[in-house]
């Protein structure tokens, strides 16, 4: 691959001032893309972008309408047509049904579903003129199999698989694909507050918690972001383009 594989190309990255957004949007940016990086924190986007050439902060909130279509514009008129959007802002919390009110329900579904939808709304117009686009949503092993105490996270992981489906029947014969990545347990902060949430609900300690997590990944071990940055990458290079309307599995061996 060559550094400048993605010269020319504007992609946008949901969530992207950390974690697994944060991995992917670097490895664009060092393919030669100009990466718009997205989310609610204005600080963590702008020391990400300060240390990485090729990236470009701007607070937006997934979950606001109105925002979305605003940030979207403003990335467009800063940097051109949106060519790889790439849903990834997103919660992971488990809580058993009996216990969860509407609330929790509908916040899952804003931020997870909601927002993929509204981003890839926005930027399917660049795409269109463009006539070339890759949209890589960030779903998850619980949009594949049910993830035990985590309902409502795993609706919203399987409904992303859904509309990345949909939206690949939809744009057949045309240079669009529409794929995602189905990562097991990722090392993120995300990984971090989710094992003190399991130990106080399970009454175990951190590093139990830690390693139920650890041994749902079939090998062993939890899984670096870039690892599912490489994933990405594949999706957007030259060589990719017979790959449409797939879940790529990131979890260390068949789930």
């Amino acid at each position: 691959m060559t550094e400048q594989a993605l010269a020319g190309r504007h992609a946008l990255v949901t969530g992207g001032g950390t974690g697994i957004g944060l991995a992917i949007a670097r490895a664009l940016a060092g393919a030669g893309a100009q990466v718009t990086i997205t989310g609610r924190r204005g600080s963590v986007l702008a020391e990400a972008a300060a240390a990485t050439p090729g990236l470009h902060a701007l607070e937006m909130d997934v979950t606001d309408e109105g925002s979305v279509v605003t940030g979207c514009a403003a990335a467009i008129e800063a940097r051109g047509p949106v060519t790889i959007c790439v849903p990834n802002a997103g919660i992971a919390e488990g809580k058993a049904i009996h216990k969860m009110d509407t609330a929790f329900w509908r916040r899952m579904m804003a931020i997870n579903l909601d927002g993929a939808y509204l981003t890839v709304r926005e930027c399917l117009g660049g795409m269109h003129a463009e006539g070339w686009g890759r949209v890589l949503f960030v779903s998850s092993i619980a949009g594949l199999k049910g993830l035990r105490g985590a309902p409502a996270y795993s609706a919203s992981k399987h409904g992303m698989i859904g509309l990345m489906r949909g939206l690949s029947e939809d744009f057949l014969g045309t240079n669009l694909t529409f794929n995602a990545l189905c990562p097991g347990y990722v090392d993120t902060e995300i990984v971090a507050r989710n094992t003190d949430s399991i130990a106080k609900r399970a009454g175990i300690s951190p590093d139990e918690a830690r390693n139920m997590m650890v041994r749902t990944n079939r090998h062993k071990r939890l899984i670096h972001p870039d690892e599912v940055a490489a994933a990405a990458m594949w999706l957007c290079l030259p060589g990719s383009e017979s790959i449409n309307g797939q879940c790529i599995e990131i979890a260390g061996g068949q789930m």
